[in-house]
């Protein structure tokens, strides 16, 4: 379990890095391409949209909640859950996360109605 837990962290540290590269790249592209005003250009360096940030930590807390109670049920029950279940419950369990951080933040942009 624990070379799986070192493995998930590399790849999570250069998949973060890769991210905030990219983010970074695409709003200067934005604010090189764009007519838009002084205020807005540091908004959108400053948090990439409105209510960005709070969203994604909400996100994260979500996923990594999600994650770490999959990792819970693999150690309470060591003996009627096999590694390879807790493996998939985490998946599971991330996945679920990503649906109620839609659905949330769908509610909090104020579009009530989810498409089909």
């Amino acid at each position: 379990m624990q070379e799986f837990l070192i493995v998930l962290t590399i790849f999570g540290s250069v998949a973060f890095v890769i991210k905030i590269l990219s983010d970074n790249r695409v709003r200067t592209r934005i604010i090189e391409n764009t007519n838009i005003n002084d205020q807005e250009k540091m908004a959108l360096l400053q948090t990439g949209q409105p209510g960005g940030q709070t969203l994604q930590s909400i996100k994260w807390g979500l996923v990594l909640i999600a994650i770490g109670l999959a990792l819970l049920i693999g150690n309470i029950f060591p003996y009627q859950v096999s590694e390879e279940m807790t493996f998939g419950f985490g998946f599971l369990f991330a996945g679920l996360a990503f649906l109620a951080y839609y659905i949330l933040a769908k509610r909090m942009a104020g579009d009530q109605e989810l498409p089909g």
